[in-house]
């Protein structure tokens, strides 16, 4: 098998059983520094990725993503799922499109959202969002690879918290060809137990971005994949700013205390 598809089927075998983290690094050193941390693979962050650019989340064009998914496939020798929003279009024909471009970067996996970027109607039409997965499942398909699609709810991120319509929309996602199912800001046990037993065999992943749940507890709800979106990379900016504001206000330095070996994690 190529790199590509060693990756692939190493992916496919974490979401057998058991549960496991995938964190979210926002470039190729952050990436690194996961790896080998000992991490079995990594998830891009649009959020984390777009604030390197000095942006909001969502706002990285697909040319620059699809150069940011390349630049961490090529950091690590781990499988990469890629966060890819919303597919960066609309249509079931083009989100197909993008899929296949997204293939080619060397990711074991990727996501696509239900978000439509309308703040008057934040999801897209029930049969559309379904069409939109079912097109990236056939472009996978097409491209002889078995990148593996995560379908992805975003109700309860964007003001529309009903767990039965995520619910609903999580188990179209999967018949339509998702292979894993992910709803994104819930927070109870209730909640994830409920998509656990709504999508089985299927594998469901937590986004876990406060402490309000641990790996063993998620692991007893039949969590079967845990990923932190753009929360690592706020944690670094959190330090950042808390320095740079020590400096600015105060004329100190005293944050610059017990700061790590970079260039000794990253091989240097």
């Amino acid at each position: 098998m190529s790199v590509s598809e060693d990756r692939i089927a190493e992916f496919h075998r974490l979401h057998s059983e058991g549960c496991f983290v995938i964190p979210n690094p926002w470039d190729p050193g952050s990436a690194r520094a996961l790896e080998q941390l000992g991490f079995s693979a990594l998830a891009t962050t649009s959020s984390g990725f777009a604030w390197t650019l000095g942006r909001p989340d969502t706002k990285a064009s697909l040319e620059e993503v699809l150069t940011h998914l390349r630049s961490i496939v090529d950091a690590v020798s781990v499988p990469v799922n890629a966060d890819f929003e919303g597919g960066y279009a609309a249509e079931p024909e083009a989100v197909a499109v993008n899929v296949k471009r997204a293939v080619a970067s060397g990711i074991a996996g990727l996501s696509i959202e239900d978000a439509s970027g309308d703040p008057q109607d934040p999801l897209f039409d029930f049969d559309i969002a379904v069409d939109r997965i079912r097109a990236a499942r056939e472009a996978i398909d097409q491209t002889g690879t078995a990148v593996l699609l995560t379908g992805r709810s975003e109700g309860f991120v964007h003001g529309r918290p009903d767990i039965t319509e995520t619910i609903r929309r999580l188990r179209a996602y999967a018949e339509a060809g998702a292979d894993c199912l992910y709803a994104p800001r819930i927070t109870s046990t209730e909640h994830v137990s409920a998509i656990v037993a709504a999508v089985a065999p299927k594998p469901v992943n937590l986004l876990i971005n406060a402490p309000f749940m641990t790996v063993a507890q998620a692991a007893r709800l039949g969590v079967r994949r845990i990923s932190v979106g753009g929360t690592l990379a706020r944690t670094a900016w959190g330090g950042f700013l808390q320095a740079a504001k020590e400096i600015a206000e105060q004329g100190t330095f005293t944050r610059f205390d017990g700061l790590p070996n970079v260039d000794g994690i990253l091989g240097g």
